[in-house]
């Protein structure tokens, strides 16, 4: 397809046959006078009632539970930078369709204005004092293309004021993504996560974010190399934020091609073209490259392979190893909901890390096999799927279209929200869970 087709295809897409891609479809009928008088006045009356002297009830007689808002300003959307909260609309609205169809949840895109500064960039109060009112309709908050340093504040911000989850998926969708391509990649070369020397190119929201994460995982900080547009982010600077000074060592090194050398993981969330083939070869044996810059990555991943790349990550559909945050989100959300938890913490993000890995590990039922060869015929010409533990350099992440990835992203995270005290549901059977979201899902797809 040209540029020029997929235009018009896309714009037909979101025009016909009704503008958007949302609709708001009632869960009880209402097609007699008693459904009327049950669904409005004079009987919601009751659940108001019932709500109103146990707070608690909420959960039991609205659909808040099964809610999430996707909130942005639209400063920072992916490919397109800061585009402002009507032309990011789209985008939430996609959002909210795939929480839909990959996990049956029910997703609001709230795009926000007036939360800007005299310079047109994101002024974090008034973002932080946008959301917190909206706290009593909604089960979760997913924060979108919100720019940084704003979004560093304002996370923090309104989980510690929420009695919800806040989860920006920028920052953690891609850091809990890669990782757990990073552990089954480390399998493939032999190498441990605390020996591993790190490059990382790009220090916004999702660069910071995914380093931070590595070393929650067992990664060194002494052992990261983080690079912004200026250079190797070292003590030297006077530019630092507090998010980049926590990775300011003492070294020589200045530019990513000096950092490279001899480095062991490579992750770009930057631009395009940023990484040659020298830098590639000149990188340690084994190296693993996580070019991730959307749509055009910092290398290609054939170009990293030929250039000595023992495994290579993107952020393309059309590569082996794609890191997209569909993997993640649905399930944590899944997850987190059905708990009724308060947070999304550490544990909860790298049980969601762990269950992707431990996926590609798995073999592979026929049902799931069959259709990832038709969704992706031609990885499975090259034998991505094939084996009884299906790892191997071209297949360290999980597909979106494996029915396993949300289920089993759910039944992980609701698990470590319960051990990490976050749950205000307990799940008693976790293994029969699992199972109830794959059957929720497979009929919401229907």
């Amino acid at each position: 397809m040209t540029q020029e087709e997929l235009k018009a295809a896309s714009c037909r897409y979101h025009e016909e046959p009704r503008p958007g891609k949302l609709v708001v479809i009632p869960s009880k009928p209402c097609e007699t006078q008693d459904d009327l008088s049950l669904a409005y006045t004079p009987g919601v009356a009751i659940p108001c009632t019932e709500i109103k002297n146990q707070p608690d009830n909420v959960w039991k007689y609205t659909g808040r539970g099964n809610s999430v808002a996707v909130v942005s300003d639209g400063t920072a959307v992916l490919g397109l930078g800061n585009i402002g909260p009507e032309a990011g609309l789209p985008v939430m609205e996609g959002k909210a369709v795939l929480f839909k169809k990959f996990a049956d949840i029910d997703a609001v895109p709230l795009c926000l204005g007036g939360v800007f500064n005299e310079e047109g960039k994101t002024d974090p109060e008034k973002l932080i004092a946008a959301v917190k009112p909206i706290e009593p309709t909604f089960g979760g908050i997913n924060l979108e293309d919100i720019g940084a340093p704003a979004c560093f504040k304002v996370e923090p911000a309104l989980k510690k004021a929420m009695g919800i989850p806040v989860f920006h998926d920028d920052q953690h969708g891609t850091a809990i993504i890669s990782l757990s391509g990073i552990l089954n990649a480390l399998k493939v070369v032999g190498k441990k996560i605390e020996d591993c020397r790190f490059v990382m190119n790009g220090a916004g929201a999702a660069g910071i974010a995914c380093a931070e994460y590595y070393v929650s995982a067992g990664a060194d900080r002494a052992k990261f190399t983080i690079c912004d547009s200026k250079g190797v982010i070292h003590a030297g600077r006077t530019d630092l934020n507090e998010q980049k000074k926590r990775f300011a060592h003492e070294t020589e090194m200045r530019t990513l091609a000096d950092a490279m050398k001899g480095a062991d993981v490579f992750v770009g969330v930057s631009v395009a073209g940023a990484v040659t083939p020298e830098m590639v070869r000149s990188m340690a044996p084994g190296a693993i490259v996580f070019a991730m810059a959307n749509p055009t990555p910092e290398i290609f991943p054939d170009e990293a392979l030929a250039a000595g790349a023992a495994v290579a990550g993107t952020g393309r559909s059309d590569f082996c190893n794609q890191v997209n945050n569909v993997l993640g989100f649905p399930g944590i959300f899944r997850g987190a909901l059905d708990t009724r938890a308060s947070d999304i913490n550490e544990a909860m993000k790298l049980a969601a890390s762990k269950a992707l890995a431990s996926i590609v590990s798995e073999e592979m039922p026929e049902e799931i096999y069959k259709t990832l060869t038709a969704a992706y015929p031609r990885e499975a010409a090259l034998g991505v799927f094939e084996g009884k533990c299906p790892l191997k350099s071209t297949f360290v992440i999980p597909k979106p279209f494996d029915i396993r990835v949300v289920p089993r992203v759910a039944k992980m995270v609701a698990s470590a929200a319960m051990e990490t005290g976050v749950a205000r549901v307990q799940i008693n059977d976790l293994d029969a869970y699992e199972k109830e979201v794959a059957a929720r899902i497979a009929a919401a797809l229907k």
